[in-house]
């Protein structure tokens, strides 16, 4: 048989690993900053764009997409012209991959800190920046599918079955939770409102987590691990079982992530029962690759590589254990708006995704450079300082998420809340909040020792950009399935068959919970008294979302006692229909909003903003200084309720004409409010004589944006009246 030589293309692997340590870093310094904000919430006082509201969705999406996205990026580059025989189909698309996917990762870096937002969970990214990725994504797909098709290799091996499932499902997800309508460059709403958008966005978010943090992994997993191992894949039945159960299972879960929400009950119990499937494929994945090992248990001893990925493979164990248990209602309850969550996150995220990374690192880099790793003992010192770091992170955190459900429903026997100020819990979980950060300090050391490691091997070795290799050429045989042939052995070498396959897996379930939600009007009742959000109240809650203020509060009351008694009457899903993006939030770092209109005097606002601990003693929240500096921009509003028009929000055009004088109105009646509190009154005389006295600026109240925000949030909550019943 006639061989044919051809070269691999290592230089775009080392590019994409080069950015993994690179953006690695940058996404873990700004949670190790977010990790000490929670202690010292001060520590960038009055720098806007390095609030903690800006920059936690920087480190969510550098750790993600920047760290993740380019190790997943590496990782298939070098093991799919492997397992396929073949170089990359295009250099020229290899290298828009690569650039392309450089420049989004700038671009948010850019718009976050500047609170340029859509606030969507793992999705903030505005639109322009959102269609770059949709291009970059298909760039990528199209010279990983024109490699299989030009391959050396008939049977596709099963990590190519995962990465077809990862490009096809990230797809489908980025470009239907993405559906927004511009308002400007840098400036768009959802097209879906309140539930329906919750739902879209968690049936988006949590498949971001199983189709871009996991699915991926798992083809990455499949390849290195048997080959760090030098052992075949444990079972190639299950892989088989593991793949098309696992793609078709997780789509369904997304709404696990809204029980006790004013979500359909249907769409949460689907999401519950489907929750509980997923643990058997994602526990046959972790024994397949556990079981990978058995007769090289001994070289886990004295190999990094290996120690790294078991591990890895071990936390994916434990995170894909703990879902599951998350999506029991009885468990929820106790878990959901906690630190648990964080906790349950970053065991995936640090230990599968991180540990895999490093991994597979240790293992490319002596092979791409033809050396031999620098030092084994600063891999090994690595490892052992991230484990404990992951330790440190994660343990005082589900202790934290522990003693804040316990505290938050907590009674009295009188029937009062034991703790009723929130602020109780935020005191009692500061030491566990300290060992989160030691534990980050510990992590991102690793790394570091890492990358001087990778460093001093790189210097060490050569440069192998094109990598030579033979193959014989791939012979036509029969489309059809002859007799000796399997069903699933003759879909691996159809490689169109099995993407349209694997595409109608995971639309089934997306489809069936999306569809009614969106279109049968009985899921979500309407409230005759809900009205839109009037031209003031709609820039303040925009500014509300410029400054990441739902990364901390969430507005969804939840119909248990200790919630009603704490914030108001629970939240009903008809008081939603004009929100474009839903802020239901994911996490109660405060309290919850959505009854908080009317609740405190304009001038509480105000100070709470400028200065939280004036207001609420013990207080971890930032000043918002700027807020009361900087003039209300109201050049965009006619634009953004022409925008919710089309999104059937049922503004007039006499609402539209009468913007301006509705805004100055509000405003003015607010601002009165203030100077009318004697408090505010002589706080602000005080700062005028200062001002004066020392020839410094002073910002006359007039038109700033905390009028906006005020009005935003007094009106949270105050739709519908309930009346007290009289009780016995």
């Amino acid at each position: 048989m006639e061989m044919q030589q051809f070269h691999y293309d290592n230089k775009i692997v080392k590019n994409f690993l080069y950015a993994t340590m690179l953006w690695g870093v940058v996404g873990m310094l700004v949670g190790l900053l977010l990790a000490f904000m929670f202690l010292f919430p001060n520590l960038t006082d009055g720098i806007s764009w390095l609030s903690f509201g800006r920059l936690r969705p920087l480190h969510t999406n550098a750790v993600i997409f920047a760290f993740v996205g380019n190790a997943i990026f590496a990782g298939v580059y070098y093991s799919a012209q492997r397992l396929l025989k073949a170089r990359m189909f295009s250099d020229v698309l290899s290298k828009i991959n690569f650039w392309g996917w450089q420049l989004i990762i700038v671009s948010a870096a850019l718009t976050l800190p500047l609170g340029i937002t859509t606030s969507k969970e793992y999705a903030e990214l505005e639109w322009p920046i959102d269609i770059a990725i949709a291009l970059v994504w298909v760039v990528f797909g199209w010279n990983l599918i024109g490699t299989i098709l030009k391959r050396r290799q008939r049977h596709l091996y099963v990590a190519i079955w995962f990465y077809i499932a990862t490009f096809v499902t990230v797809a489908v997800l980025h470009i239907f939770n993405s559906l927004e309508l511009p308002v400007s460059a840098l400036k768009s709403y959802s097209v879906y409102a309140g539930v329906q958008d919750a739902l879209v966005q968690w049936w988006y978010g949590h498949n971001a987590v199983a189709f871009f943090l996991t699915t991926p992994f798992l083809g990455l997993m499949y390849y290195f691990v048997p080959k760090a191992a030098n052992r075949p894949v444990y079972s190639y039945r299950l892989s088989i079982v593991h793949f098309w159960s696992l793609i078709f299972i997780y789509i369904w879960a997304g709404p696990h992530h809204l029980l006790y929400t004013a979500l359909p009950e249907w769409a949460q119990n689907l999401g519950t029962t489907f929750s509980i499937m997923l643990l058997m494929p994602s526990w046959g994945g972790m024994i397949n690759g556990l079981l990978t090992l058995r007769g090289a248990w001994d070289k886990v001893r004295t190999d990094p590589v290996l120690k790294f990925m078991v591990v890895a493979i071990t936390g994916y164990g434990m995170a894909t254990f703990e879902g599951p248990t998350l999506s029991l209602k009885n468990v929820n309850a106790i878990a959901h708006f906690t630190d648990w969550i964080i906790a349950h996150v970053h065991v995936g995220a640090l230990a599968w995704n991180g540990f895999l990374t490093f991994g597979m690192i240790y293992y490319l880099v002596p092979r791409l450079f033809k050396t031999k790793l620098y030092s084994l003992g600063l891999a090994n010192l690595h490892f052992w300082i991230g484990t404990l770091g992951i330790i440190m992170y994660a343990l005082p955190m589900y202790v934290a998420g522990f003693t804040q459900a316990s505290m938050w429903k907590q009674f009295n026997p009188d029937g009062t809340l034991t703790y009723g100020n929130f602020l109780e819990t935020v005191t009692e979980i500061i030491p566990m909040y300290w060992m989160r950060a030691i534990g980050g300090t510990l992590f991102i050391t690793g790394m570091l020792i890492m990358i001087y490691n990778v460093i001093v091997t790189i210097k060490q070795g050569s440069k192998v950009e094109n990598e030579l290799a033979e193959a014989p050429a791939l012979e036509r045989v029969t489309k059809k399935r002859t007799a000796s042939e399997g069903w699933h052995t003759w879909l691996e070498r159809r490689p169109i068959q099995l993407t349209i396959l694997a595409t109608v897996a995971i639309l089934i379930g997306g489809i069936v919970q999306i569809v009614p939600t969106i279109m049968v009007k009985s899921n979500i009742p309407t409230i005759a008294s809900v009205q839109p959000y009037t031209p003031l109240e709609l820039e303040g809650r925009d500014i509300y979302i410029r400054e990441g203020c739902v990364g901390c509060h969430s507005q969804m009351i939840r119909p248990f006692r200790s919630e009603v008694e704490r914030y108001g009457e629970y939240s009903k899903a008809g008081e939603y229909v004009y929100d474009h993006p839903f802020l239901w939030g994911s996490k109660r770092t405060g309290p919850d909003l959505h009854r908080v209109g009317s609740k405190y005097s304009d001038n509480w606002h105000f100070n709470h903003m400028y200065d939280p601990q004036s207001t609420s003693s013990g207080s971890i929240m930032p000043r918002y200084p700027w807020l009361i500096k900087n003039e209300l921009d109201k050049s965009q509003t006619e634009a953004k309720m022409k925008t919710m028009v089309s999104l059937g929000v049922p503004y007039s055009d006499e609402d539209i004409a009468k913007a301006q004088e509705s805004m100055a109105a509000q405003g003015e009646q607010i601002e009165q409010n203030l100077y009318s509190d004697p408090d505010f009154a002589k706080t602000y005389e005080a700062d005028k004589k200062y001002a004066a006295e020392n020839g410094e600026p002073f910002v006359e109240m007039k038109n700033r944006e905390i009028t906006a925000l005020i009005a935003y949030l007094q009106r949270l909550g105050t739709d519908i009246k309930v009346e007290a019943t009289a009780q016995n």
